[in-house]
């Protein structure tokens, strides 16, 4: 009766270890059925990069200030305000500041490092940025012409995005008109390449060339130390969709401290 008893006792061990091990064996496939299930739309929605928010909606306006005190015969402390309109000039999206010195190594050479912080009121993505950002500019003059080349390499480090590198490349030319004026204006035209070599934690369209900016100006100086430069500016900005292409009407205000004379 001992010995049935315990064969009996270990039959029913036995279904019930394979019973729990069935059970288990189901709760943990199903556990992975649903981690993936979850998984897939998590994945998906972390794919999807916001739009940079540097693009333009509709018309824009633009509005520059830029303040230049010089420290020494080939050094200028530079310092900028600007505050962006899109949507037909009435929606405020966008302002920064940024200063910077100016090393004049060469005549046709000018090196300035630059630090740029940047705020996107009411943009759901993004709240601000960090930019350190590294200016060269060539530039050569040919009686009336003036030819340059400004690459900027920068550093963005946005609050809720990857860092990421991005590169810029504007050549341009200015034409002071041959005017009987003590102070004549100038015409400027430039084409800006923006290119991203690494990642982009922006949405683009696949490519490393991510904006153009076109821009046509013309510089007025009002005094020696004080220019004002209206421009008028195409930004196309290269989206998963598409290259969208805005119009960007800027007012630019330079200003420059005078040296004090002894």
């Amino acid at each position: 009766m001992t010995e049935e008893l315990a064969v009996l006792t270990n039959r029913m061990d036995d279904r019930f270890q394979i019973r729990w091990t069935a059970i288990r064996r189901t709760v943990f496939v199903l556990s992975i059925l649903c981690g993936c299930a979850l998984a897939v739309p998590a994945r998906a929605q972390q794919q999807q990069s916001p739009e940079d928010p540097e693009n333009e909606k509709q018309l824009g306006l633009w509005l520059d200030q830029g303040i230049s005190k010089s420290l020494s015969a080939n050094k200028s402390l530079e310092l900028e305000f600007h505050e962006r309109f899109d949507e037909g000039a009435s929606n405020f999206f966008e302002y920064f500041v940024q200063g910077g010195v100016a090393f004049r190594l060469r005549p046709w050479l000018t090196l300035t490092p630059i630090y740029r912080y940047q705020r996107f009121p009411g943009n759901p993505s993004i709240t601000y940025e960090n930019r350190l950002q590294l200016n060269l500019t060539l530039s050569k003059s040919r009686g009336l012409w003036r030819y340059n080349l400004r690459t900027l390499i920068e550093g963005r480090f946005p609050d809720d995005r990857p860092a990421s590198a991005r590169l810029r490349f504007r050549p341009g030319v200015d034409y002071t008109l041959p005017l009987r004026m003590k102070r004549p204006l100038v015409l400027m035209v430039s084409n800006e390449f923006f290119i991203v070599p690494w990642n982009n934690p922006f949405a683009n369209g696949g490519t490393s060339y991510t904006q153009n900016r076109l821009q046509f100006g013309l510089r007025l100086p009002i005094v020696d130390s004080f220019s004002v430069r209206p421009y008028f500016l195409l930004q196309s900005v290269n989206l998963p969709s598409g290259w969208d292409t805005n119009e960007i009407v800027g007012i630019s205000l330079a200003f420059t401290v005078p040296r004090k004379t002894r």
